[in-house]
């Protein structure tokens, strides 16, 4: 039996990025026949590489291809994709596929440059210095004081970030927190730091961490935190610059 091909990519939130990697994914089975390829997505978008595994475990897989797909690929990201597979294995209960990772592509510099060469020939005639866009010069500095940061780190993403992300934004529109009290905006960042502790988010201008949420504390940080301004103790760690485990609420949660 062929190995299943795991496409890995740093980010793709939007449509038009996931029906490429699917079409990159329907390519690759074409071109090694036989195998099934599909793809995952470390950081900002979904499927993550947990919610992939588990699919591909369910379905009986035998053996996983890690192949990441960026250029150029930080020097960690191998043992990046380790970890992630070791925190996965801790979590899952069934049979774990064989899962083995790629060679970064520019470890291939002779077949990248022949794709090079050939998005090079295939460059539109369209010179775009030709029109010059007028820019906007200004911007609105928003007035509201609170700010809620959402991790979407790779040990966040893998956490299920995502899914917290689109629950606040729906409690934000839902509630109408940017014109509620002292006013919410969000945002989701890179890697905020304490990865074995994802999920995570902060609220600003206190700078509170809360890490291991889910959708209900996440609930409950709306409204006391956020409508209060009452930071909560259950889901809520300290600055220390010392080494922290998760709260036995969030473990249990």
């Amino acid at each position: 039996m062929n190995p299943t091909i795991l496409l890995l990519v740093k980010a793709a939130i939007a449509a038009k990025p996931l029906m490429e990697l699917k079409s990159l994914a329907e390519a690759v089975e074409k071109a090694v026949p036989g195998c099934f390829a599909t793809f995952a997505i470390s950081e900002q978008g979904q499927p993550s590489l947990r919610e992939r595994l588990s699919e591909l475990a369910e379905a009986k897989t035998a053996e996983i291809i890690i192949v990441p797909v960026m250029v150029p690929m930080e020097p960690g990201f191998t043992a990046w994709i380790k970890r992630a597979v070791h925190r996965w294995m801790r979590t899952w209960s069934g049979p774990v596929p064989s899962i083995h990772i790629a060679d970064a592509p520019a470890h291939h510099t002779e077949n990248l440059s022949m794709l090079v060469a050939s998005l090079v020939a295939s460059v539109s005639s369209e010179d775009i210095t030709a029109g010059v866009a007028k820019l906007p010069e200004a911007s609105v500095i928003p007035s509201q004081k609170r700010r809620v940061l959402v991790c979407m780190g790779g040990a966040c993403n893998d956490a299920g970030a995502g899914q917290l992300w689109s629950h606040l934004r729906a409690e934000q529109e839902r509630l109408k927190l940017r014109d509620v009290g002292e006013g919410m905006m969000s945002c989701k960042t890179s890697c905020l730091g304490p990865c074995n502790l994802a999920p995570v988010l902060q609220v600003w201008p206190e700078g509170t961490n809360y890490c291991g949420v889910d959708q209900s504390a996440v609930d409950q940080i709306i409204k006391d935190h956020i409508l209060k301004g009452q930071p909560l103790t259950a889901f809520s760690y300290p600055a220390n610059g010392k080494k922290q485990r998760l709260h036995e609420k969030a473990v249990s949660d």
